[in-house]
């Protein structure tokens, strides 16, 4: 690993580790009496979010690579069962770090946010589709973006303009987003003191109740006019950001392999797109912090 990852690395763990020490409630749940895990969960938080910037979607794979070059920041590592159970201990633990560590940046306040979602393939053949342990969540859907059917689930994604993730849902393929971003707008954290807060979607988030839900939050939507509307305020502004939008999940795709996860339950699945998210954000905060 280069000397920046490494940097990243210790600055992560050094982060998680005071802030779990702060926080033990968010910590994985253990026995009072037992004995002590070698690797910590802070060490495990870094070494899961280590695997996906650099695009290692195999476990075992990572682990070989992790014990030949980074046993100066690991002196202990697992056998892929044992990292593989615990990490499936830290959905929870993830999903309050990813949040705890975008409100430790400078750009957490920005007054615009994007919104949209993309597919997260979890297996196109009908017999996996049959015998799969994510039947009855994962299931066929449409991405309007890519012209293309798919079979898995949804990640919803609320971003600010670099990209940080300011809210986010996993959810069954055909989950419809205005009834997906109420849900997640309902963290009274995440829009408490946001009077005025831009939202920034594409022609799915239409609807007058909806719309007056959102107004009712203190957020102003602004979305591209549906047909037989007339245009709607902020037009010019739409083509640039919605390429915002499309470049984040690039993000995700391209270099942190969202749909490269090969979990093959929900909880494999949840954890692994949790892992991502969680990378995106430390590499954000770390950049931010650092002042690059």
């Amino acid at each position: 690993m280069d000397a920046d990852m490494d940097t990243l690395a210790t600055a992560l763990y050094v982060k998680t580790d005071d802030a779990l020490k702060a926080s033990p409630q968010f910590a994985p749940l253990r026995p009072a009496v037992g004995i002590d895990p070698e690797l910590s969960d802070a060490e495990l938080v870094t070494l899961a979010v280590m695997q996906a910037l650099p695009g290692f979607t195999s476990e075992a794979r990572w682990l070989r690579h992790a014990r030949e070059h980074l046993r100066h920041l690991f002196p202990y590592l697992p056998r892929q069962p044992g990292y593989n159970k615990r990490l499936r201990g830290l959905a929870a633990t993830m999903s309050w770090l990813i949040s705890m560590l975008a409100r430790d940046t400078t750009l957490w306040t920005d007054d615009v946010w994007v919104v949209d979602s993309t597919p997260v393939e979890c297996g196109r053949p009908g017999e996996t589709a049959r015998r799969s342990d994510l039947a009855g969540w994962a299931g066929y859907g449409y991405c309007a973006s890519h012209s293309r059917y798919f079979r898995g689930l949804r990640l919803h994604m609320l971003a600010t303009l670099h990209g940080l993730p300011a809210g986010f849902a996993l959810t069954g393929a055909r989950a419809g987003e205005r009834q997906v971003l109420p849900g997640i707008l309902a963290d009274p954290g995440l829009t408490s003191g946001r009077a005025g807060q831009i939202l920034i979607g594409d022609k799915n988030y239409f609807g007058a109740d909806f719309e007056a839900g959102l107004a009712q939050a203190g957020l102003t939507l602004l979305r591209p006019a549906r047909k037989g509307e007339a245009e709607r305020a902020g037009s010019q502004f739409f083509k640039p950001l919605r390429q915002t939008a499309e470049s984040i999940f690039d993000t995700y795709k391209d270099q942190i392999d969202l749909e490269r996860h090969g979990g093959r339950t929900p909880a494999g699945v949840v954890i692994r797109v949790l892992q991502r998210i969680l990378a995106l954000t430390a590499a954000i905060w770390h950049n931010d912090r650092a002042g690059q």
